[in-house]
């Protein structure tokens, strides 16, 4: 996948998963007329569905004409899944970079080829430590680690994901690339099975932290449940499952979406006058006192409406970056 899990076909056997969904996917016999709306949806992803299929999901409902996510959920994960519709899909980029908290569940003693419940076991090995042992391992995986991108994942290697490497038993060398873990809390343990509250950078993988623990306490363990519970300033309490969106109104349903600009809130605002909106809206750059080169901006037109994204140029002016379109 395109970022901590990794992308690969299948779903969890209907047993093993607390929260699945009924919701139809969309058929491409239902015609429908698409329209021009933009947003950001929070959407609560049950087990069973894939990123996509959520999107496409969410897409048809919204009668949108395009959209897009801010980075994947395994099939048998759960949790928040930001959805962006039409325009916002511009700063999509903002939440790939963002920090993101998980609630993992770890088993241990057994080892797959994945690092979780879907690859093949491929060692079992009796677990002998105690919760104090335990934390004791935890601590090496707090702060800034170096952690090897597990083979199931969304990272290319000669322009193909090495997850279809993977699928052909095929290990691709892959470097160690450096990331950081702000919190490792143990929320439970009983003795195989491990609750994880975890709290890292872009870029990191559960299922490679789940196996690298349990090569650290030598039994071996594999990621049996992920539940994402916060992207960047975006939190699951907030979200909708498709379910309930599919029994709302097309009015209700649009109320539940944030305004694109939501994606952009950390940027220093920057409210423009008309000739400079016109320039801005046209291609052109313009100068702004007190700017620094590389920054980016939010910017609003004279009326309040959000035109975009820019970033200071070389010569200190503020040059358009991810405008909004005006059609």
């Amino acid at each position: 996948m395109v970022d901590e899990h990794g992308a690969r076909a299948g779903t969890q056997p209907e047993s093993e998963s607390p929260r699945r969904s009924r919701v139809p996917l969309p058929s491409r016999a239902n015609k429908i007329v698409k329209r021009a709306i933009s947003g950001v949806l929070l959407l609560d992803k049950v087990a069973g569905f894939t990123s996509n299929a959520a999107l496409q999901k969410a897409k048809w409902l919204y009668r949108a004409q395009k959209a897009g996510h801010t980075g994947t959920l395994d099939p048998f994960a759960t949790g928040l899944l930001p959805l962006c519709l039409g325009e916002a899909t511009k700063f999509s980029q903002f939440l790939l970079d963002a920090d993101k908290v998980y609630r993992a569940e770890i088993r241990f003693g057994i080892r797959t080829s994945s690092g979780d419940l879907d690859g093949d076991v491929i060692a079992e090995r009796p677990v002998d430590f105690d919760a104090a042992a335990l934390e004791q391992a935890l601590e090496r995986f707090r702060g800034e680690i170096e952690q090897v991108p597990p083979m199931h994942s969304a990272l290319k290697h000669a322009g193909r994901p090495l997850y279809e490497y993977a699928r052909q038993g095929i290990e691709i060398e892959r470097a160690a690339r450096r990331v950081t873990v702000y919190d490792l809390e143990l929320e439970s343990f009983d003795g195989t099975h491990a609750s994880l509250r975890v709290h890292s950078s872009k870029g990191f993988y559960v299922r490679a932290l789940a196996d690298d623990l349990g090569e650290a306490l030598g039994c071996g363990a594999h990621l049996v449940g992920l539940d994402r519970l916060q992207v960047g300033p975006y939190h699951l309490d907030d979200a909708i499952s498709l379910e309930t969106l599919t029994e709302l109104t097309e009015e209700e349903r649009d109320a539940r979406l944030l305004p694109a600009d939501n994606l952009t809130l950390d940027l220093p605002r920057i409210d423009l006058d008309l000739e400079a909106a016109w320039q801005i809206s046209h291609g052109q750059a313009i100068w702004r006192a007190g700017l620094h080169v590389g920054e980016l901006l939010r910017l609003y037109a004279p009326d309040g409406r959000f035109l975009g994204v820019a970033e200071v140029d070389q010569d200190g002016k503020a040059a358009p970056k991810r405008l909004i379109s005006s059609e």
